[in-house]
């Protein structure tokens, strides 16, 4: 059993609103700023990946709803895993799941370097890019050292500023729709479902962060009640958001420019009034946008090797707080992020962005499936209580259906994205051969010496 989550008066500090909050801005990330012009290669086609994409991620949602209401704890898909799995299982939930946390923490920094340079040019010296990246990086690091209340003090605040901006594009874009700008319904040499599913993984970064209030429920009040909801109510809403905005962009900007933008919600701006003030509020926006998500996701990156340590799963060094905030796993993850983004500017930023976001597809598919694992698993061994009849059916339907998305999701990864997830698992692997050792000395040293056996010889000589 996963131990249970110590109370302190740090702890408990988010509501329904400030879930919610946390929810949507971990979705609405860089993501939405870059979509558009990442999947418009594939055609509008894309905009069908989309809707899949969607149902599958509100299935998602409603499955950690009930896992969250049957075990209200930090850690999310770990602890569901443990639970039902066991110790091994649940470690390969929080080590993949740690991995997608700090590897989208690189992505989004360099992605909010690009909206950066619209305000501060900085293409022209590297070295200043990569500073600008790295504290855009440690800067919600510092806000999370303050204490979680902070931490859903900041995530509510840009939520909130963020949405103006969005939702100028998403409705008013709509206005200015063109379908002459739409370009062709499928990509020349791909078969539909190739496009979709290829589509579908990258868009999937974009929804990486249903599962934020289930990770950081032992920081959630009345989390039975409130994780559920909050991942239901910010998944449909940044939904609904991601929709419209690309439908608007793929209207208002013409299909040959948008396949080579970087920055196509700047670009729709100014198709839409002419220039000027609006591709400025735009890169305003995505920094917002990007800082918001970067302060949650940090967090996010945090919870799951705390509650992993804290059942001797990872170093125990992950299991201290301060203020609230396991501050070991945001330090050990803002290094490992920053490391990466040094890397992914010295080798060239464009080609390693797209398959971190790929690596991230991947790895976050092995929670989520774990996760939709251990749904079926309560269900059909009688483990869930109250369950029955037509719940019983909805319940096990919807997990069903996230885990066939979750199996999709891993298809469309990629075979190059697949492997180098697979090498990061299997270093895991290791780690946890080498952690469980440890645990099991631990215990036997706790429990004495084992008594010795005597030799064949003297047992013979006994009996005799």
């Amino acid at each position: 059993m996963t131990t249970q989550e110590p109370r302190s008066k740090h702890a408990r500090q988010f509501g329904l609103p400030v879930a919610t909050a946390l929810v949507m801005g971990n979705i609405i990330g860089g993501g939405i700023f870059l979509l558009p012009a990442s999947v418009a290669p594939f055609g509008t086609i894309s905009l069908l990946a989309f809707a899949v994409l969607t149902v599958g991620a509100i299935a998602l949602a409603l499955v950690f709803g009930r896992l969250a209401a049957r075990l209200p704890k930090t850690g999310g898909p770990y602890v569901y895993a443990r639970e039902a799995f066991g110790d091994f299982a649940g470690f390969l939930a929080a080590w993949s799941y740690w991995i997608t946390t700090w590897v989208s923490n690189a992505a989004l920094a360099v992605a909010a370097v690009g909206y950066l340079d619209v305000l501060v040019p900085l293409h022209e010296s590297k070295a200043a890019t990569i500073a600008a990246a790295l504290a855009l990086q440690w800067l919600p690091a510092l806000a999370n050292f303050a204490g979680t209340r902070y931490v859903g003090a900041v995530q509510l605040v840009s939520t909130v500023l963020k949405f103006a901006p969005l939702l100028l594009v998403a409705v008013g874009g709509l206005f200015f729709f063109d379908p002459a700008n739409l370009g062709p319904f499928r990509a020349d040499g791909q078969s539909p479902m190739g496009a979709v599913s290829a589509s579908a993984a990258i868009l999937l970064f974009s929804y990486l962060g249903v599962e934020s209030a289930a990770v950081s429920a032992g920081e959630v009040r009345d989390p039975r009640r409130n994780v559920g909801r909050a991942t239901v109510l910010g998944t449909i809403g940044a939904a609904l958001i991601y929709l419209l905005g690309t439908l608007s962009v793929f209207g208002t900007v013409p299909h040959d420019r948008l396949v080579d933008s970087t920055a196509p919600f700047t670009d729709a701006v100014d198709t839409m009034f002419g220039g000027g003030w609006g591709g400025t509020a735009v890169a305003v926006a995505a920094l917002v946008s990007m800082v918001g998500a970067l302060n949650g996701w940090t967090l996010l990156s945090a919870q799951t090797p705390y509650a992993a340590a804290r059942d001797g799963l990872f170093p125990q060094v992950f299991a201290r707080k301060n203020r609230g905030v396991p501050t070991a796993g945001v330090l050990v993850t803002v290094v490992l992020a920053s490391s990466l983004t040094v890397y992914n500017y010295t080798v060239g930023s464009k080609g390693v962005f797209e398959m971190l976001v790929l690596v991230t597809t991947f790895t976050a598919t092995v929670p989520y499936l774990l996760s939709t694992a251990a749904q079926l698993y309560f269900l059909f061994s009688g483990r869930a209580h109250r369950v029955h009849g037509a719940r019983f059916t909805r319940d096990a339907v919807l997990a069903a259906l996230a885990a066939g998305f979750s199996l999709w999701l891993v298809a469309g990864s990629g075979y190059e994205a697949v492997y180098q997830g697979v090498l990061f698992l299997f270093a895991g692997v290791l780690v946890y051969a080498l952690l469980a050792a440890r645990k099991q000395a631990r215990a036997e040293d706790a429990d004495g010496p084992a008594p010795q056996l005597p030799a064949p010889r003297e047992r013979e000589d006994a009996r005799a």
